[in-house]
């Protein structure tokens, strides 16, 4: 039992010795401060190093970009979207600044309707030598003077047979009363009664309504008059000073984009001119046939419902429908159905040839636009500005088709491609032009025995 204490005392002593070292051992390799040391220290503190990884571990696929995660198509899609959006915002305000300024900006497109007609009139005068002013003047005059003769002679008319009209009227509605009752339909005279007394009872209920139409419509009386002042002063300086306007027009325009604009600018003009007369040609004669046709079937207002009709002609399609409707009705009031299925017969007769002859012969290629975007384009400036919408709406779509066209082609520099150069003065100097022809280069001269076909071609 002696030696059990010794034995346990000797123990003690070894294992406070191993602590101590272990507790040096561990200062030491605090102080270097790199976790290495001897011995087993390596396998306390592991090397920073880390080995790579066994090959049967499965390899972590590298997580893409986002933007490489999208789609390209909805890439596509919404970089077109935005610029569609900002495209549809600048609209937006464009119309609501053009719906603000409504009466000026259709005075003054009527006043590049009118001065693209009566420009090649003053470039004619100056070509015989009078001075630009007097040029202007003088083709001014004419045609204001012509436009005013015309109106007078279409109130004269109208004033002169009014009571006539009115008595013929009268005569009409009471055969159209008379047909109707020995019509198929069975119409009898208590039905025809009731519809008259109908519209007598809604004229008398509705007297405050038409009372403020009538001051409404003197107030729009008031509007065209200030248009129509607007569009004259307008025409009178772009017929004297379009060139200058049109220079100080292109140094708003960014310098990069000024020979692009300069070359696009002449063709817009070249093609408006074309549809102006164009347009006046097949109106004045529509107007002519049809005109000719209801005086010799003794409709009265012929020459009123004439101008009429060529008037609403420069509203492509829908004019002609209202213009030959008025022009049917008329007939049908004032003698009788046979008349007026007569007149339905000319109308739609002179309208074919129109559509099919006149205006391709006429307008040919230089205002060619489908008749979808017709239909589409009469139908938003109706929507948007009324009659005068309508009547600027294609003009508008095809400048800005012949504007499109030619940016595109001169951005490929394909020029050349798209017409001859236009001439006037509209042209400006930056306006880039079709190349001239390349020249043939000197060739050998041929022996005597080349056929002749060649020779000509040398």
């Amino acid at each position: 039992m002696s030696k059990t204490p010794a034995w346990l005392g000797r123990l003690g002593a070894g294992l406070s010795r191993l602590g101590a070292r272990l507790e040096e051992r561990r200062a030491a390799a605090a102080g270097n401060g790199n976790g290495m040391g001897d011995g087993d220290l390596g396998a306390v503190n592991p090397p920073e190093h880390v080995p790579p990884p066994p090959a049967y571990a499965p390899a972590v696929p590298v997580r893409p970009h986002p933007v490489e995660a999208i789609p390209w198509g909805m890439r596509v899609a919404a970089e077109a979207g935005w610029r569609l959006l900002v495209l549809a915002g600048t609209l937006w305000v464009l119309m609501r600044v053009i719906g603000a300024v409504q009466l000026v900006v259709l005075a003054f497109v009527a006043a590049l309707l009118v001065t693209a007609l009566l420009q090649p009139t003053v470039a004619r005068l100056r070509g015989f030598g009078l001075p630009r002013g007097l040029a202007t003047a003088v083709t001014a005059i004419l045609g204001f003077v012509v436009i005013g003769l015309v109106g007078w002679f279409v109130v004269w008319q109208v004033m002169d047979n009014l009571d006539n009209v009115a008595d013929r009227v009268k005569d009409g509605i009471e055969e159209l009363k008379r047909w109707l009752l020995n019509s198929p339909f069975h119409v009898t005279e208590r039905q025809i009664n009731d519809i008259a007394n109908n519209l007598q009872d809604t004229i008398g209920t509705n007297t405050q309504e038409i009372t403020s139409a009538g001051l409404e419509g003197v107030s729009v009386m008031v509007e065209i008059l200030t248009g129509m002042l607007l569009a004259l002063f307008s025409t009178l300086f772009l017929l004297y000073d379009g060139k200058r306007i049109w220079q100080w027009t292109l140094k708003l325009v960014p310098s990069a984009a000024r020979p692009g604009v300069a070359g696009a600018g002449p063709r817009a003009w070249r093609t408006l001119t074309a549809y102006v007369r164009g347009t006046v040609v097949v109106a004045l004669i529509d107007a002519i046939f049809i005109g000719l046709g209801i005086y010799f079937l003794d409709v009265p207002l012929a020459v009123p419902l004439a101008v009429f009709i060529f008037l609403f002609s420069f509203i492509p399609l829908v004019g002609a429908v209202v213009s030959g409707a008025l022009a049917v009705v008329v007939a049908l009031v004032t003698q009788g159905v046979f008349t007026a299925l007569t007149v339905l017969l000319v109308v739609l007769a002179v309208q074919q040839i129109e559509g099919h002859v006149l205006q391709p012969f006429i307008l040919g290629r230089a205002v060619r636009v489908h008749p979808l975007a017709v239909v589409l384009a009469v139908a938003t400036g109706g929507l948007t500005a009324g009659i005068g919408g309508a009547v600027v709406a294609v003009p508008l779509v095809a400048v800005t088709n012949t504007v499109v066209t030619y940016l595109r082609a001169y951005g490929r520099g394909q020029v050349s491609r798209i017409g001859p150069a236009p001439h006037g003065a509209t042209v400006m100097d930056l306006a880039p032009s079709p190349p001239p022809p390349p020249t043939a280069p000197p060739t050998a001269p041929k022996p005597e025995s080349s056929p002749p076909e060649d020779e000509e071609r040398t």
